[in-house]
């Protein structure tokens, strides 16, 4: 029964958290402000319970899950047992760098430390540790719970060792694993990117309304949701940070849309505030009929 620890509990880390502790995993949640470590254990208390209804948990294993879970608001002595670390802060290369120099200083000498970055250096990030041989990206999708995908990327020094052991890992939590040699925006992201910023183009040009152009990604290409909700639902200030690095690193094609500026800087974030490119009511459902139809 291995331990992991997940630091960040936003919506990424509530969902890997969720999903290592119903798998079989001890896990420690951490997170430096209170409110949202008690908001993401009432969120994986809301899937447990979720599950058993539906029938996809039997109702001892939920509990069985809900007791192997702990949570922290810092990183201390308790990663000195673990046997995996997964980063999942903000996509900001300063707080990422911070955390995972630290974990390195409390994380037992074989331990493996993850990031769930969409966009930044696997390299640089492990830079930071004096274990970049163990260290990788374990990019994960949301939502955690359904998405199916885990895209593993491989650092300059990452051993086949790691990735192997990451491998395991993500077999356990009955996902599938690609692995990709470090590039900016990986595969999912590169791809992910240059959609929603167009989808995004099209929105202020007004070349049709946001329930549109999301309807037409689903019905045309068969996707679960349109690149406008799956920006709400990623959060435009983290789609901005990826769009940046990757605008930075690769070139013109990604410069972002200047109305995702627009929007960061009016703090629609996404369904995470209860409004984006949609606006959400107080459970994340979205409000019908509350797409933009324009927007410059």
């Amino acid at each position: 029964m291995e331990k992991i620890i997940v630091v960040g509990a936003g919506l990424m880390g509530t969902g890997i958290a969720y999903s290592c502790a119903i798998s079989g995993y001890r896990i420690l949640l951490v997170d430096a402000n209170p409110s949202a470590l008690d908001k993401a254990v009432g969120q994986i208390n809301s899937l447990v319970a979720a599950g058993v209804k539906l029938g996809k948990l039997v109702e001892a294993a939920g509990k069985a899950a809900l007791e192997r879970l702990e949570a922290a608001i810092e990183l201390d002595g308790r990663a000195s047992d673990a046997a995996l670390l997964i980063e999942t802060a903000t996509e900001k290369i300063d707080i990422k760098l911070a955390i995972i120099g630290k974990a390195d200083e409390l994380l037992p000498p074989e331990a493996i430390i993850a990031s769930n970055t969409s966009a930044l250096s696997i390299s640089e990030l492990a830079a930071a540790t004096r274990r970049p041989t163990q260290f990788a990206g374990m990019h994960f999708f949301n939502p955690v719970h359904k998405m199916k995908l885990v895209e593993l990327i491989r650092g300059i020094e990452t051993t086949q060792a790691t990735v192997e052991r990451l491998k395991a890992v993500t077999a356990a939590l009955g996902k599938t694993s690609i692995v990709v040699n470090e590039a900016p925006g990986f595969t999912t992201s590169r791809m992910s990117a240059l959609m929603g910023n167009e989808a995004m183009y099209m929105l202020a040009e007004g070349v049709a309304s946001a329930d549109d152009i999301d309807t037409s990604l689903r019905m045309a290409f068969n996707h679960p949701m349109g690149p406008l909700e799956l920006g709400d639902l990623t959060g435009w200030d983290t789609r901005l940070s990826v769009l940046q690095y990757l605008h930075q690193t690769m070139g013109e094609k990604f410069r972002p849309c200047p109305l995702i500026i627009k929007m960061v800087k009016a703090g629609r974030y996404g369904r995470k505030v209860g409004r984006g490119v949609y606006e959400y009511d107080a459970e994340g459902q979205k409000i019908a009929g509350s797409g933009l139809r324009r927007a410059g």
